[in-house]
């Protein structure tokens, strides 16, 4: 597969086409951190203001995800991910139309559901490419496309400088700005051409493939009754991270003490209605009136401990990278623009870390073991970017000097060193999501998904809450490490390896659907 990557025919051309699509989703999604300064300034936001903008760009991406893999399990991800990208075009104008900050809370609440569109890709991925080979194909998605967040910062500022140079054109008659509302806008706008032209230049399956349905994409079907109360107990965390971000909107006066039980008891009848809607896809399982055979089966335990494994790997992935420029400041006492791209290397990781977990996956014969060792890696890796701040004084860093280039090398190796496992782990997570049960793929993707935004919120909600300093960043990056460290003993001694691994064929299909592939596409 690595030597007929760089095609641009057959399942390569879907690959790399899907890929683009993720990347655009995630420029779109991140155009708002480069230029964060620059709305704050424009808008005269407090800090905490632009904190909780920045927030809501990740809100409602928890529930967007569940949904949109229901509407990709029903209607495939061609429909779906075209109609996203041109959707995205939509918040973007609203966001660089806004003159208050509740427009600028509304339209990111808006285009947080963008974020969704990662769960599109894996599903289409899955259709193109045999178990045996999903590991990388699914890496390469993921990776290539997760890259759009550091293209995102490092563009978005050029091009709204780029603009300034035409004052005439992208100045208000009173002196405002609009460069920045120019460059936010123009994401949006090349999202949805390219919506179209995805549309028109990929299809759902292989010729000679079926695309498999669930019988109704209302909820999440599972096969045993105590499988049913498990999701529900795993569909809780999911309400609960909303009403945290309902708490940092109070905090800073968006809802009021009136407006704010209110949400409260809207997430609440949220998460009664898709218990609901679980109950009616699995009611006929809980009364006994269906029954499947054991060949048809899958244990939801599986689906658990990958929401988990994504928590503590995308989840702080997240978080790391918005905290990792003031980390490096902080520490080293570098200014901003030096930090930026020091923690930069954290993201760029992506562009082959997360293929790499997922060649791994697919080369090492054991998915369950490749995902227990890179989390545990992971964990390690957190415990030793806690060790920082005791390595730089005990080299002798002295403030007013600065820190030598030595020292600030070392810091970022052992941040890119973490990096790689867990964008790793990332990979090798999704090697595994569209192996558990063909016909939910979409919406075990979407559940998985939707944790990592979960594991992100909350540990960028501890990280407001520990202490400034050295203290508060030693303690962040141990709680890291342990959750990882505990989820990958989860993953060595209860994640079972799902059935057809390193098949050559996915579950239920047709040899000579299969063979279709490189006859006809070719």
């Amino acid at each position: 597969m690595l030597g007929e990557m760089w095609q641009f025919r057959g399942r390569y051309k879907i690959l790399h086409m899907t890929w683009f699509a993720f990347f655009l989703s995630f420029v779109v999604w991140f155009n708002l951190a480069p230029l964060a300064t620059t709305v704050k300034a424009a808008f005269d936001l407090e800090p905490g203001q632009i904190k909780t903008v920045a927030i809501c760009n990740v809100a409602l991406t928890v529930p967007a995800r569940i949904i949109i893999g229901m509407l990709l399990d029903k209607y495939g991800p061609r429909l779906t991910y075209s109609c996203l990208l041109i959707y995205a075009a939509i918040p973007c104008i609203l966001f660089a139309c806004a003159q208050n900050l509740s427009q600028l809370i509304v339209s990111r609440l808006l285009l947080s559901i963008v974020g969704a569109g990662f769960v599109i890709g894996i599903r289409m991925t899955a259709e193109w490419f045999p178990p045996k080979e999903i590991g990388l194909a699914e890496g390469i998605y993921g990776g290539w496309g997760n890259f759009g967040s550091a293209f995102s910062a490092f563009t978005m500022v050029g091009l709204a400088g780029a603009l300034s140079f035409f004052p005439g054109a992208f100045t208000l008659p009173s002196g405002d700005p609009l460069n920045w509302r120019f460059a936010i806008a123009g994401t949006g706008i090349i999202a949805a051409i390219y919506g179209v032209i995805y549309y028109f230049n990929v299809q759902d399956t292989p010729p000679g493939k079926v695309y498999r349905r669930p019988k109704s994409a209302r909820g999440l079907e599972v096969t045993t009754k105590k499988d049913f109360w498990f999701l529900m107990v795993m569909n809780m965390p999911l309400t609960v991270i909303l009403m945290v971000l309902a708490w940092r909107l109070k905090k800073v006066g968006f809802l009021n003490e009136s407006s704010y039980p209110i949400v409260l008891v809207a997430l609440l009848c949220l998460y009664l209605f898709q218990a609901y809607n679980c109950w009616v896809v699995n009611k006929d399982l809980l009364s006994g009136a269906k029954r499947y055979p054991p060949e048809d089966r899958y244990k939801f335990k599986q689906v658990a401990i990958l929401e988990l494994t994504y928590i503590v790997n995308f989840g702080s992935e997240l978080a790391v990278v918005s905290m990792l420029p003031a980390f490096f400041e902080g520490t080293f006492g570098l200014s901003k623009a030096f930090a930026g791209i020091l923690a930069a290397s954290y993201a760029f990781m992506n562009l082959f870390a997360r293929p790499s977990g997922g060649l791994i996956s697919d080369k090492l014969g054991s998915r369950r073991m490749t995902m227990g060792l890179l989390t545990l890696f992971m964990g390690v890796g957190y415990l030793v970017m806690s060790s920082i701040p005791a390595v730089r004084d005990g080299l002798g860093y002295d403030p007013e000097v600065g820190a030598s280039g030595a020292l600030i090398a070392l810091a970022v190796v052992m941040t890119m060193a973490c990096s790689f496992f867990v964008q790793a782990g990332e990979g090798s997570t999704f090697a595994i999501v569209p192996l558990v049960k063909r016909r939910v793929t979409g919406q075990v993707a979407g559940n998985v998904g939707a944790y990592g935004n979960v594991g992100a919120v909350a540990y960028l909600t501890l990280y407001s809450l520990l202490p400034d300093g050295d203290l508060g960043n030693i303690r962040f990056f141990q709680v890291l490490g342990i959750c990882a460290i505990i989820v990958a003993m989860l993953c060595l001694f209860i994640l079972e390896e799902p059935k057809g691994s390193f098949a050559e064929h996915h579950e239920g299909e047709e040899e000579s659907a299969n063979s279709a592939l490189e006859t006809e596409m070719m």
